[in-house]
């Protein structure tokens, strides 16, 4: 797989996305700085990634 770029779903700035990238990893938007969950690979698909609650695990 080679390295590529996505559109940040929130600000739609180009987001580098590393070479060994998997489905579910986050990364960040060098733009506006949200959180970003790859949804897919195969074209690549962003997603904005769940903010996690307080509560959460309790």
């Amino acid at each position: 797989m080679t390295e590529g770029t996505a559109l940040c779903p929130e600000c739609d700035a180009d987001v580098e996305i590393p070479a060994d990238v998997m489905e579910n990893e986050l990364v960040s938007c060098p733009e506006c700085g949200a959180e970003l969950e790859v949804m897919g690979l195969n074209p690549i698909e962003l997603e904005l990634a769940p903010e996690i609650e307080e509560d959460w695990g309790e």
